[in-house]
């Protein structure tokens, strides 16, 4: 299991991820509220201003306060130490 730091010293297995996705969009926010109602979303932020959704193979949300491409390099850079 790899674990991936999310910001703030919050953790995803990084083999559970399915997609890294920037908030902006109306479907990406459509699929945070649906998350939201069915109690699935989870708000790693800390009250900043959400840079990054995490979408898990067990249909949950994660927000993120830190930037997409901070996300992402950190997952590049965990596939290239393997």
């Amino acid at each position: 299991m790899k674990l991936i730091n999310i910001g703030f010293g919050n953790m995803v297995n990084a083999d559970r991820v399915i997609t890294i996705v920037s908030p902006d969009s109306a479907p990406i926010k459509r699929l945070i509220q649906d998350a939201r109602e069915k109690g699935a979303l989870i708000d790693a932020s800390y009250g900043r201003r959400t840079q990054a959704v995490l979408i898990m193979d067990s249909d949950h949300v994660i927000l993120s306060g830190i930037a997409l491409d901070s996300i992402t390099g950190r997952f590049a850079q965990e596939e290239k130490e393997e």
